[in-house]
């Protein structure tokens, strides 16, 4: 995929990028299930988005890409909080308390975040007929949710409500961090400014961890076989590759469009955690997660005009 998005890409392209992020995605949320059952939550995030932040970043320096204004590093830092150091960062701490199925439905909330703040804040129109009605379904979602738990075995079981408020939280602060992002770009090149959000972001995450105390008694040695493979995964496919292909697909397609991933990714985490981590579903869960699915359809698609095209970047706090 190239950085540039004035050619025309090929069917082939959009089809890889657009499966990229579906499947990298929505797997991610039980990918770190698994990475923080043995690591602590903000070192393992923080590390892994510094990481992945500082290839790329490196990576597009080497290319050419020109050094960034002090200015663009402000914003860099702005968004990175925003987005990874708090929206990723409690989402999580939400896999801490909720089966990963479950968070990625409360994270599917991001788009009717974006569309009630983005009309709020003169980004984008008033929210229509549709997407009031997938505003309504999606708060009948989550209240099936959190009145319906599942009995899922977590790492630290009895705190749902906590949970699902922090998730919540996360979902929020990303969308008023998406938002930022529309007229603050810290660089010219996405990629490039993919980069710095994730360095910032994750050494923003780092510090927390820092001052939270999750060095200690933290030990490399207790930290499993899996839980490494799952960190590997996540810096390698969750951040550099589908972060890529994402923020290529914003230039190459509609951003309604490409935040289709939106509800595509709940369906995907909630079938992977059933498959591999024993999630269990009941009748309620599985209302409360049609009509999340629903509710974003309705806020992503109903939200599209075509004169003038005013579209709310989306973007996933799993990744």
């Amino acid at each position: 995929m190239s950085d540039s998005g004035s050619a025309a890409p090929s069917r082939a392209a959009l089809f890889t990028a657009f499966a990229l992020v579906y499947l990298i995605w929505g797997s991610t949320y039980l990918v770190m299930k698994f990475a923080v059952a043995s690591m602590p939550p903000l070192l393992m995030a923080g590390t892994r988005y510094a990481l992945a932040g500082g290839l790329l970043y490196g990576f597009m320096r080497l290319r050419g890409e020109p050094r960034p204004t002090l200015r663009g590093w402000g914003h860099a830092v702005v968004i990175g909080v925003c987005l990874l150091g708090f929206g990723n960062g409690g989402t999580t701490f939400g896999v801490l308390y909720l089966p990963s199925g479950i968070t990625a439905l409360l994270v599917a909330t991001v788009p009717m975040f974006l569309a009630v703040l983005g009309w709020l804040s003169g980004v984008s129109p008033r929210p229509n007929k549709w997407v009031a009605l997938g505003l309504g379904a999606g708060m009948a979602g989550m209240y099936l949710l959190a009145a319906h738990p599942t009995p899922t075995p977590v790492k630290e079981p009895g705190h749902a409500g906590l949970g699902m408020a922090i998730v919540l939280m996360a979902s929020l602060v990303w969308s008023i961090g998406s938002l930022y992002a529309k007229k603050h770009q810290p660089a010219p090149s996405p990629f490039a400014s993919g980069g710095m959000q994730m360095l910032c972001g994750g050494l923003a995450m780092l510090v927390l961890g820092l001052v939270r105390g999750e060095t200690s008694g933290f030990e490399l040695a207790q930290v499993t076989t899996k839980s490494w493979i799952a960190y590997v995964y996540l810096v390698t496919f969750g951040s550099i590759v589908a972060f890529s292909a994402y923020i290529w697909l914003l230039r190459a397609v509609e951003p309604a469009l490409a935040g289709t991933y939106a509800f595509v990714n709940p369906v995907v985490a909630v079938l992977l955690g059933w498959a591999f981590a024993g999630e269990s579903l009941n009748p309620q869960m599985l209302g409360g997660a049609a009509l999340i699915v629903v509710a974003v359809v309705l806020v992503v698609l109903g939200g599209r005009v075509k004169k003038p095209l005013i579209a709310v970047e989306v973007r996933s706090i799993s990744g």
